[in-house]
């Protein structure tokens, strides 16, 4: 049973005169690792402008040890790491700037965390098999992410709810697909001369 601290998920204190963050949109990319977030948050990023960033990069450097040793992180990792992502958001919403992010945000718990930050927030989550994420994370190279550790997440996995905003979306699509259809699915827009196809294509 997740416990959520007092505080979390509340609106943040500093927030910006409405006519300006009103005007951003908010992506949080989200499911188990291997299943593709990072390249879906960057094609959304190319397409629409969004300012992307990825979340294993606020995470402590004791976190990123524990799960380089193969263990899983418990909620008290994870609360800071989820404040300072909504306050990310929030941040760029006070700046007129609009942001994708890849993020894990597996239990409803950690989105709502997140949904506390901006004005709004929107989430693509990229479901599959375990056997097709499977075999893209042992395909991968330099990520801290061990394979092992996938089990553990897909059990921790709450599907999004019907008051949850987002779409989703069949991880077994190609990355362009995807980001097109995340791009209409969240009825986005795309930049001038910019076909939402158009993916780079990082690590997954």
């Amino acid at each position: 049973m997740t416990t959520t601290p007092a505080g979390v998920g509340a609106p943040l204190e500093a927030r910006t005169p409405l006519d300006v963050s009103l005007h951003t949109r908010h992506v949080v990319v989200m499911g188990v690792s291997g299943c593709g977030k990072t390249t879906v948050a960057h094609g959304l990023s190319s397409a629409t402008g969004l300012l992307f960033a990825e979340a294993d990069d606020f995470h402590s450097r004791a976190s990123v040890e524990k799960m380089r040793a193969g263990i899983p992180l418990d909620d008290e990792d994870r609360w800071p790491w989820l404040q300072d992502l909504a306050a990310w958001m929030a941040e760029r919403a006070a700046e007129g700037r609009s942001t994708v992010i890849a993020c894990s945000a597996l239990k409803r718990a950690y989105r709502d965390v997140l949904a506390g930050g901006p004005p709004s927030l929107d989430f693509v989550h990229l479901d599959g098999s375990a056997e097709v994420i499977r075999e893209r994370m042992s395909s991968r190279a330099g990520h801290y992410m061990p394979a092992s550790l996938l089990d553990s997440q897909i059990a921790t996995l709450e599907p999004l709810q019907p008051d949850e905003s987002g779409i989703v979306l069949d991880v077994s699509l190609s990355p362009e697909e995807l980001v097109a259809r995340a791009v209409t699915g969240l009825a986005l827009q795309t930049r001038p001369g910019m076909h939402p196809t158009a993916v780079d294509h990082p690590t997954a």
